[in-house]
């Protein structure tokens, strides 16, 4: 593969072709003076009364070849390490233009110029080596510095023939070509050479090579969970509608469920059920005690052994679905009451709960008066940033504290809010709510 270096080296190749075609036609002699060539931007020729009778060739545009773009693998893996090099493969546009002065000058050059490129319809290999290389008879530091450099290109080198390919351009595209140089226009013939293919040096990672390979052919199984419902223990019916608690299982309806290694993934706890709880259609997992309350989300993960030796492998990945975990109250007291008569109380709530709290969880304590006269509207008050001990590191708290104040006397049902998740209130032989429950005396 060729370097950097590689375009500017297929122009010193091509102008080092048209000047031996020069020299070995004699062109010299029929237009009957001296004929150069040149790689320069056609604004930068002199077009004065002294225009020189010469041969240009301009490298007007660059891109990209969609053949060998196509062919590289991807360079990089799934953590962005740089996994092959994959050539930067171009195709370069040309135009070859004849200046002159001299009445049919122009015309004599660009048709030799023209019939010295169809000629060589591609550069040989041996060509661009010999076109590259230093003169062995350069002594000292004599040698251009250009010319030293695009010896190292290793054009010569690459897998694919260099081919040069005449292009056709309407009179439109060329007078925008020519419009955009600012340069006075010439007769000019276009030309694609393609291609050529540049390779970073960079070191990547190699896998090692595959020494066995393992054909496995299974069924396909789109995993779906349709529903998640909520169990107290294993004997209770599955209520629609439940709150899912702490401790509860979890239980996951849908289809085509079942294989033989499955796990359910609880955001990052893989919880295997036991083999008598999975079906096509349901899958009950008992809840991780670790699981904070708020919003989870929950996948049917299958593994498939296999490997030399048999490793389990992600097999079918069901869809995702979103549950809450909510919070409740195992015991809630009341203490250091302040306030007497019609005044306002304050206290201190003291609340017991599961799960435990997380060190960012957001929690809201929520009362709500239970008064025995309908037409009367019950107070409700919100509180946010209970009291705990904080632990360093830390550990998660069950027992939190709730400063409130300006709270009416009476009794009030008590809920929390952590992340979302409320907490849920029991009913009792009335339909009314009534549990857990403060008094403010």
């Amino acid at each position: 593969m060729s370097t950097a270096l590689a375009i500017a080296s297929v122009t010193h190749v091509l102008k080092d072709l048209l000047n031996n075609g020069i020299i070995d036609r004699d062109i010299t002699g029929v237009v009957g003076g001296n004929v150069i060539v040149t790689a320069l931007a056609p604004d930068k020729i002199d077009t004065s009364a002294n225009e020189h009778s010469q041969l240009n060739l301009f490298m007007y545009q660059v891109s990209p070849n969609p053949g060998w773009n196509s062919q590289g693998m991807p360079s990089r893996n799934s953590n962005g390490d740089l996994v092959s090099n994959p050539p930067l493969a171009l195709d370069l546009h040309y135009l070859l233009t004849a200046y002159g002065t001299v009445e049919l000058h122009t015309e004599i050059l660009l048709g030799y110029g023209m019939q010295l490129l169809h000629e060589t319809p591609m550069l040989s290999k041996s060509a661009i080596k010999n076109s590259l290389s230093p003169p062995q008879t350069v002594t000292g530091n004599d040698l251009p510095a250009n010319l030293k450099a695009l010896s190292t290109s290793g054009l010569d080198q690459q897998a694919e023939l260099i081919k040069i390919t005449p292009q056709a351009l309407s009179v439109d595209e060329l007078s925008k070509l020519w419009t955009a140089f600012q340069a006075k226009y010439r007769p000019t013939a276009a030309y694609k050479i393609t291609v050529v293919l540049i390779e970073s040096k960079k070191s990547f990672k190699s896998s090692l090579p595959v020494k066995e390979r393992n054909v496995y052919v299974l069924p396909f199984k789109h995993a779906t969970i349709d529903k998640l419902l909520s169990q107290k223990i294993d004997t209770d019916p599955v209520i629609e509608g439940q709150k899912i608690l702490p401790g509860y299982n979890l239980v996951l309806q849908g289809s085509s469920l079942y294989a033989d290694h499955v796990f359910v993934k609880i955001d990052e706890f893989n919880i295997t059920p036991e083999a008598s709880k999975i079906s096509d259609s349901n899958i009950t997992v008992k809840l991780p005690g670790e699981l904070q309350a708020g919003i989870h989300g929950v996948q049917v993960v299958n593994t498939i052994a296999m490997g030399t030796p048999e490793l389990p492998h992600k097999g079918f990945i069901s869809n995702s679905l979103a549950f809450i975990l909510s919070p409740f109250i195992t015991n809630a007291a009341v203490n250091n009451v302040t306030g007497s008569g019609s005044t306002p109380r304050s206290a201190d709530i003291v609340l017991k709960i599961e799960p435990a709290l997380g060190e960012k969880q957001k929690v809201v304590l929520l009362l709500n008066e239970i008064t025995a006269d309908p037409s009367k509207d019950p107070n409700f008050y919100s509180f946010l940033d209970p009291v705990f001990t904080i632990a360093s590191p830390f550990v998660p708290v069950k027992t939190i504290t709730f400063k409130v104040k300006g709270v009416k006397a009476g009794k009030y049902l008590v809920r929390i809010q952590v992340d979302g998740a409320e907490s849920p209130l029991t009913v009792n032989g009335l339909g009314l709510y009534d549990v857990p429950n403060i008094v403010l005396p």
